[in-house]
């Protein structure tokens, strides 16, 4: 009986320390990351095109949703930029979070060592795409060169789409492209109640802003707001 209790002793001990071990690495990792949240995962579900993982940083745990990917508890993950969303509903789920982190530059790794580092706002590489343009719109490069002429006007454009963030701030945000515009003005994000795939070629009918900051980073100069969406 004594040799039972002195093994079950010892198995406890070795948890214990594994648990101290792992809670000493994520520390390290926070001190080496100071611009980074290191969080644990000690909850997750999928729905639809998100996971939502319940998280720990530092003693305290709250809920964030990233673009679905395989996570399992305990795994370590890393973000830097978030926009909070209170009692937010997810009809998927039937659950009101009262408060929500979207997240959209989540990795396993620290982002100094992948140099990922994803946003809604952050303009994509510019790929070797060729859209005709409408008789009737504007090219990606007339937006933005025409965009002080142009503000609060509803205007027409062509464009395919290279990236897409669906039910952020209650709206989805797509980014497009055209083939036209250099480095920097090549890349416009519109904003829809409808849903796109990547890779498609759309038709955006909205409403132009510029300097538009909605906070937390999120900050465009110009910006194609309400629009209605055509899959061609």
């Amino acid at each position: 009986m004594n040799k039972v209790l002195v093994m079950l002793f010892a198995v406890i001990m070795l948890l214990f320390t594994a648990c101290d071990s792992k809670e000493n690495d994520i520390e390290k990792l926070r001190l080496q990351n100071p611009n980074t949240h290191v969080v644990k995962v000690v909850e997750h579900t999928n729905a639809s095109s998100y996971s939502y993982l319940k998280v720990e940083e530092k003693d305290k745990e709250f809920w964030i949703a990233v673009p679905q990917m395989e996570v399992e508890d305990g795994d370590v993950l890393f973000f830097t930029k978030s926009m909070e969303m209170k009692n937010f509903r997810s009809e998927t789920l039937d659950k009101t979070f009262d408060s929500i982190l979207f997240v959209d530059d989540i990795s396993k790794t620290p982002h100094s060592a992948n140099g990922k580092m994803s946003h809604p706002n952050v303009e994509s590489t510019k790929e070797n795409i060729k859209v005709e343009p409408l008789k009737d719109g504007y090219t990606i490069a007339g937006i933005f060169s025409e965009k002080e002429s142009i503000v609060g006007k509803k205007i027409k454009v062509r464009g395919k789409v290279v990236k897409y963030n669906g039910g952020i701030l209650d709206r989805n945000w797509i980014h497009i492209q055209d083939g036209t515009g250099e480095q920097g003005r090549h890349d416009l994000v519109v904003t829809t109640n409808s849903s796109v795939q990547i890779g498609q070629t759309i038709i955006a009918e909205g409403t132009i802003a510029v300097d538009k900051d909605f906070g937390s980073g999120y900050k465009y100069s110009v910006l194609l707001e309400n629009a209605e969406i055509k899959v061609e």
